[in-house]
């Protein structure tokens, strides 16, 4: 026995406002469907959690003076490092880049090497990455260092 178009399209319209709305519970658009009150609550959080999802993180590179490079630990780390390119810090955060770099430079959650050392911001490095989910940022953050590293860079951070 086949389904008419008519039940398939109230199927395709249901599903729509399903992942539009989240679930509306079942037994008001179809009675006939059967649904336990601790299944429907079940599902309801699954689809808020999900359709409250967003790409907000990113990660950022910020200039540091070149008076860090002195530091054994930023040495150690970098052994094939440039002197000529710049010293830089990488980092990721679900906050707006620019108010994450004025958090480390007045000492909220900072790394020691930003607010000491940060000049600024570069986004020239990093804009074209953002934004993207928390996995890929964490990533992310580590194949940038690893990258800038392999440049030339003496990069600190990047865990």
């Amino acid at each position: 026995m086949g389904d008419s178009s008519g039940d398939a399209a109230r199927r395709s319209v249901k599903s729509l406002l399903h992942v539009l709305h989240g679930p509306t519970h079942p037994n008001r658009i179809n009675p006939s469907f059967r649904q336990t009150d601790k299944e429907f609550r079940s599902n309801r959080k699954l689809v808020k959690t999900t359709k409250h999802l967003k790409f907000h993180h990113s990660v950022y590179v910020v200039l540091l003076e070149s008076a860090v490079a002195k530091h054994p630990s930023i040495l150690r780390v970098n052994p094939k490092r440039d002197p000529l390119k710049p010293c830089v810090y990488v980092g990721m955060t679900g906050l707006p880049v620019d108010h994450r770099f004025e958090n480390h430079k007045n000492g909220d959650k900072s790394a020691w090497v930003v607010k000491k050392y940060g000049v600024r911001l570069m986004p020239e490095l990093y804009q074209h990455l953002n934004p993207m989910p928390f996995e890929a940022a964490a990533q992310m953050e580590i194949e940038l260092a690893e990258d800038l590293r392999a440049e030339g860079y003496t990069v600190t951070g990047g865990k």
